[in-house]
């Protein structure tokens, strides 16, 4: 199975989806979590920015030191800070203590793969596999086996209330068992990781400069600071309805509980997940942009239309409709980036468009946390959706004519 997928390949698919795993359950609860321990909004809001932030650093760091001291290395150090992370969430609730683990532990709570790691497997990847046909496929196949293990953790996110009720835990302390797995995780990642052989690091008989800038030529660095400066605009909007964001609206505004949220979530990553694979098969037929743009722009009216959803059943279709729309555009994404530049520069055009991407989306959970508090709970559905597809009509302006090298050969 997958024999034009190499072991490395494998093996980034087998850490993608432990992460992802524990990702799934952690975006759910960890909001939830945070309240039942006595933090308001704005302070629920400042941890799930600072875990962005996290992300905005050891993706810079990653662009900067991964070709110079081993992508190998670096994967497996911030496996081992992820395991630290959920030990401290384990152990303590000191608010101070929390920040600080957020920001160390790699911890997602997007719902989406938005970690230091996906820069170095998105520029990876591509050497993984043997024809550059399957350039799109192996990165569908990528993002779908991570949002099918992130289901499956979102299933887990119900396991608390379990606890509850029929074992007499406690609600804070009935959390803890996942904080305990989401360590576990990150151990079992780093290990995965230390069996990566040489043949993914940049083959190169020189170092690697420690500019960003200078690792790209001028027509990589006009076609990645454009596609930074969009895809800083796209997830600043996404920054107001990650998964925690949308578990907390669900739970609060519809009393919906954590096992229900569990199945919902889990739901929507399997629709998430299959999309992928129709992302990539649409992107061989009608190219890269028109799929990430004319299947984004439904997805974010559908992102809207939730806002201002009367009842439970109508909050959930358009929820469900938006979820196997709204990430299609997230394999060709990567594609795409790969594509247009040479391989030497693709963890530098990884880096720079990923922490524009991490930079913009740390803002916006605070600002919701704000304007959920003082403006109207439904309020981030509405702004995040406009912002989107401002975000989309830019990306086919300045990027239609602009073609990757397979779709170039065609």
């Amino acid at each position: 199975m997958l024999d034009w997928l190499s072991k490395d390949g494998k093996l980034l698919l087998s850490a993608r989806i432990v992460r992802a795993f524990s990702y799934g359950f952690l975006s759910i609860v960890l909001a939830i979590y945070l309240k039942s321990i006595g933090f308001d909004e704005l302070l629920i809001g400042v941890i799930l920015s600072v875990t962005l932030v996290n992300s905005v650093i050891f993706t810079m760091f990653a662009s900067f030191y991964a070709d110079r001291f081993g992508r190998r290395k670096i994967l497996t150090l911030y496996a081992v800070l992820m395991a630290v992370s959920g030990t401290i969430f384990l152990l303590t609730d000191n608010y101070i203590v929390l920040i600080i683990a957020a920001f160390i532990g790699t911890v997602n709570v997007t719902g989406a793969e938005t970690s230091a790691f996906l820069s170095i497997e998105q520029a990876t990847l591509p050497k993984t596999v043997k024809d550059i046909k399957k350039r799109n496929t192996v990165f569908g196949f990528y993002n779908m086996v991570g949002m099918l293990a992130m289901s499956a953790g979102v299933l887990l996110s119900g396991f608390p209330q379990i606890l509850q009720n029929h074992l007499g835990f406690s609600q804070i302390e009935s959390f803890k068992p996942l904080f305990a797995i989401y360590g576990i995780a990150g151990i079992t990642s780093a290990i995965i990781y230390y069996f990566l052989s040489k043949e993914i690091e940049l083959q190169t008989q020189t170092k690697p400069n420690l500019s960003i800038r200078s690792n790209l030529s001028p027509k990589s660095k006009k076609i990645v600071w454009k596609l930074s400066a969009l895809f800083s605009v796209d997830s600043f909007a996404g920054g107001f309805v990650i998964q925690s964001i949308v578990s907390f609206w669900f739970f609060t505004k519809f009393n919906v509980a954590l096992t229900d949220l569990a199945f919902i979530f889990s739901i929507a990553g399997v629709l998430t997940a299959f999309s992928y694979i129709l992302a990539a098969r649409l992107a061989d037929k009608i190219g890269l942009i028109n799929t990430m743009v004319f299947t984004h722009i439904p997805a974010n009216i559908l992102t809207i239309l939730i806002a201002f959803a009367p009842t439970l059943p109508l909050a959930l279709g358009f929820y469900l409709g938006r979820m196997t729309l709204s990430q299609m555009d997230v394999p060709t994404r990567q594609s795409y980036i790969a594509s247009v530049v040479s391989e030497e520069e693709r963890i530098a055009a990884a880096g720079i468009t990923n922490t524009s991407r991490n930079v913009t989306q740390a803002i916006s959970p605070s600002i919701a946390g704000v304007i959920i508090q003082s403006l109207w709970l439904s309020a981030p559905f509405v702004v995040g959706g406009l912002l989107k597809i401002a975000y989309d009509v830019g990306l086919y302006v300045n990027f239609r004519k602009i073609k990757p090298i397979q779709e170039q050969e065609k």
